[in-house]
């Protein structure tokens, strides 16, 4: 019988606890074979944290050890995370491929040091409402993607007014595999529309019947349509007007009717792209309640303010839904992800052509949306754990750990014997300057332009295959990415 090959990834670092690492390596072929120590002692974070004292760690690492076992021992010692999962993108494919697909998004995705993604139901021609779209979905995408993916399902407005049967849709597509189903309070989509109270309440109801998990784009409709009709009646279409039409009130009041439906149900609800400090306090809240209400956010509202709508370069770029705000809501986030009270960071993915969409002067008509899957890793080492706000383990947990065990990825997420091989070498002693240019997403903006991150991913691997190469310009072909069922049965 042949035998496999053997792959190694040789003296690396991968996280032990907190800021301690331990030098290893790796055995693995699809999934990791063994986890070698190189040293019998953990190393800490501050022993190595600069270019000198890493090179003086080297130096003498070379002088206590046998050739044998530093071979090739200066090409390495870098940063081994558990490939990156971002729940929350939007891929466009099929329907709305002028803005991206899985060809460009998944490439974006592997450079940024992320292997699986799960794609929003929302953004698809049909959307991810029935079994039926469900398999349209899954053919469309199939042998186009370079990560693996899952999908979440979703239940929208139109369903009820189409008076269809909603809880066998969630429970087929339950069965079919999606990690859980995606609503709005607002929306802004004819194929897409939002949920009343009552209508939430029901298909909370219906969720739970099927031990799945409702997540909720949480902004209060009411409160925003009534000020956007204000604000654009006197002519207000500046980006002022939008970001006062959703303000952290908006996000506050539609978070309370949540709990007031968790209390009903027992519902697990999460809160996508939590963007305020009040919306962060009504989590708290629940959680203290012991209601099963989660919550995420974004890279651009742990980085921006309102006051950077300012900057005419990237104002429209920064336009999402909810908008940033202001200094106090961006420091309550990083304490949400420091202390637990948010479970993890994504993107809310979403690219456009900016010269059509993000180009209106009413900024009313801009497409909201940010293109951010080649970028949330190295921006959360860089902002995060090399700035002291969060730990190198809170860090991991939140680019990927969490992740996993939130929606029961059972085989990825950490480094341990057993588990996919799925890593990103990151390098924490180099910088690099956010170009659109050098961006592998289709549409090719972001409001990071000329910002410096100080890390940076060198290498992608996908069970075990290398898919991205920074020092060679490789990315591998789409088609290696799979399709990943979520199982819920507990």
């Amino acid at each position: 019988m042949k035998s496999q090959k053997l792959n190694s990834i040789k003296n690396v670092f991968i996280c032990d606890k907190e800021n301690s690492l331990k030098l290893v390596n790796i055995n693995f072929d699809k999934t990791i074979l063994e986890i070698i120590p190189v040293l019998d002692r953990s190393v800490n974070w501050n022993d190595i944290s600069t270019i000198s004292k890493r090179k003086r760690f080297i130096n003498n690492l070379q002088l206590s050890l046998n050739d044998h076992v530093i071979k090739g021992i200066n090409d390495d010692f870098l940063i081994l995370i558990p490939g990156g999962i971002d729940p929350h993108v939007h891929f466009d494919t099929p329907g709305f491929e002028f803005r991206d697909d899985f060809e460009h998004a998944s490439s974006a995705t592997a450079w940024g040091g992320t292997t699986t993604i799960i794609d929003m139901p929302c953004t698809s021609l049909p959307p991810v409402t029935s079994f039926k779209n469900f398999q349209m979905k899954l053919r469309a995408v199939k042998n186009r993607s370079i990560v693996d993916s899952a999908f979440w399902g979703g239940v929208r407005g139109n369903d009820f007014e189409n008076k269809s049967n909603i809880h066998k849709k969630i429970f087929r597509l339950s069965k079919a595999g999606v990690a859980g189903f995606k609503t709005y309070f607002i929306s802004g989509m004819d194929t897409f529309t939002d949920l009343s109270f009552d209508q939430m309440l029901e298909t909370a109801r219906f969720i739970k019947d099927n031990n799945m998990l409702l997540a909720v784009h949480a902004e209060d409709k009411s409160r925003i349509k009534e000020r956007m009709k204000k604000y654009q009646s006197d002519n207000q279409n500046n980006w002022k007007a939008y970001c006062k039409s959703r303000d952290e009130i908006a996000e506050e009041k539609a978070i309370e009717n949540l709990i007031r439906i968790a209390s009903i149900t027992n519902c697990r609800i999460h809160v996508v792209h939590l963007s305020s400090a009040k919306g962060l306090e009504q989590v708290r809240k629940a959680q203290k309640l012991g209601l099963k209400i989660t919550a995420e956010t974004c890279p651009h509202y742990l980085y921006f303010t309102q006051q950077d709508f300012e900057n005419e370069k990237i104002s429209a770029f920064l336009k999402t839904a909810p908008p940033v705000k202001k200094k106090i809501d961006r420091s309550a986030l990083w304490k949400g992800l420091s202390d637990g009270s948010l479970s993890f960071v994504t993107t809310d993915h979403a690219g456009c052509n900016p010269r059509k969409e993000k180009s209106d002067k009413n900024f009313w008509n801009v497409y909201g949306g940010i293109p951010g899957v080649e970028h949330r890793v190295p921006f959360l080492f860089s902002e995060g754990f090399l700035k002291g706000k969060l730990s190198l383990q809170n860090t991991i947990e939140l680019l990927s750990t969490n992740a996993a065990e939130f929606f029961k990825l059972n085989q990825k997420g950490k480094l341990e014997v057993g588990k996919d091989a799925d890593f990103a070498l990151i390098n924490l002693w180099t910088s690099e300057i956010i170009r659109s240019r050098n961006m592998h997403s289709k549409g090719k903006y972001t409001p990071f332009e000329g910002i410096q991150f100080h890390a940076r991913v060198e290498k992608t691997f996908l069970r075990g295959r290398p898919i991205m190469d920074r020092e060679k310009n490789f990315i591998a072909k789409p088609g290696i990415g799979k399709f990943i069922r979520v199982n819920h049965e507990e």
